[in-house]
């Protein structure tokens, strides 16, 4: 048996309670990986509440976590390029999983020796976020790119890939986050104005890394909706947004080249903030009242 965190239905982060729970063996393409870090990101907040159950079902007895990062311990049939014992970080967009002790997993990239393991496990959700909806984006250089929840995990990663690309970076945040926004090289603006007035000009492209921000507002600094992109806004399709999800097509890659950037030193990621497994349900209960802020990942 398993250690893990559970959801017995969608609702408040009580609903997130300690279980055991029986994983099987990895399937022909997945491996089994025991977990030394498990990430906890924003959408997991939206999916417990039920509020992205058409893109995200979880049912009762359902674990939460995209990410997570540990060594592997078995490998699927059809598995050729690791081993047990080898290091690496998992992405699980679909079965999810990674409040847990062990997860199988579909998808992977290796932990290369200079990346700590909270960098590793803190990465893959955020870096194939950020990649996946730059690309969408179609981002070049010298457009503006405005970030809502821009000193979040994936838009402090998309801020430094933007600029990499030569794009001017926006970024919506709070005022006690304006000199970190900034040492990245964006234009730091506060959350608490209304977009329409805070944003000096329209913007060619808005990522909406935040989930609660004013969608509509976003739309009209960009001329229209289809260069922005929301990554957990079930208001979305109200203003004719995209709500991207992740592509199986694309994840090798991405999660390939957010690692080789954290390990070539041209990403950088914050330092989270680590908490015990079994305090998952206080860490959604933080991250929502606005007490616990930045990446949080949960200690096997």
């Amino acid at each position: 048996m398993t250690k893990a965190i559970t959801i017995t239905g969608y609702g408040p982060p009580s609903v997130l309670r300690v279980a055991d729970v029986e994983i099987g063996p990895p399937a022909a393409r997945q491996i089994q990986v025991a977990v030394k870090f498990a990430g906890v990101g924003p959408t997991d907040l939206a999916i417990r509440a039920g509020h992205l159950d058409a893109v995200y079902p979880v049912r009762p007895g359902g674990i939460l976590g995209f990410e997570a990062a540990g060594i592997v311990d078995a490998v699927g049939d059809q598995v050729e390029d690791l081993a047990a014992g080898d290091e690496v970080a998992v992405f699980l967009p679909g079965s999810l999983g990674g409040y847990a002790e062990r997860v199988n997993a579909d998808f992977w990239v290796r932990k290369p020796a200079n990346v700590p393991w909270t960098s590793a496990a803190a990465l893959p959700a955020s870096g194939e976020a950020a990649i996946r909806v730059l690309k969408l984006l179609g981002l070049t250089q010298g457009e503006t790119l405005l970030v809502l929840g821009g000193n979040g995990s994936v838009g402090a990663i998309a801020t430094q890939l933007a600029i990499a690309r030569g794009a001017k970076v926006i970024s919506v945040v709070r005022p006690s986050d304006f000199a970190e926004v900034a040492g990245r090289g964006a234009v730091p603006i506060d959350y608490h104005r209304p977009l329409s007035d805070a944003v000096p000009s329209p913007v060619d492209a808005v990522l909406d890394a935040s989930g609660r921000s004013d969608l509509r507002a976003a739309v009209a600094l960009a001329g229209g909706p289809n260069r922005v992109i929301t990554l957990s806004d079930p208001r979305a399709g109200q203003v004719g947004v995209t709500l991207s999800s992740p592509v199986a097509a694309g994840i090798p890659a991405a999660l390939r080249e957010a690692m080789d950037r954290v390990a070539a030193g041209t990403l950088s990621l914050a330092e989270p903030t680590i908490t015990p497994l079994d305090q998952a349900a206080d860490v959604h209960t933080r991250l929502e009242n606005g007490t616990l802020r930045g990446k949080v990942l949960l200690r096997l």
